[in-house]
């Protein structure tokens, strides 16, 4: 049997409180390969049960939150260019319009 929509939101908001819920103050943090460490750069942590954390190294106190389909969701897109730059001059693109 399907969810309602009641359901799924109810779901998903307990999901999101048990995530955040969560102790990470002692998760190993990940950056790219490459990457300094006075280097700005984005940092992920693995979490229980397929769930990642991810942070900016400029603001390591604001981690955001991701359960697994929503990080599966996040890479799948961004490996089909969802989140691709639309080439700008700000970015290293041509402003054209």
């Amino acid at each position: 049997m399907a969810e309602t929509e009641a359901e799924t939101k109810a779901r998903k908001e307990r999901e999101r409180d048990e995530l955040y819920a969560l102790d990470i103050s002692d998760v190993e943090w990940h950056c790219a390969p490459g990457t300094e460490e006075h280097e700005e750069r984005v940092e992920i942590a693995y979490l229980p049960e397929g769930a990642v954390a991810m942070r900016s190294s400029l603001d390591p106190d604001t981690v955001l939150r991701y359960t697994e389909a929503e990080w599966r969701a996040f890479v799948l897109g961004a490996r089909d260019g969802e989140f691709d730059l639309k080439p700008m001059a700000h970015n290293g693109g041509l402003d054209v319009q």
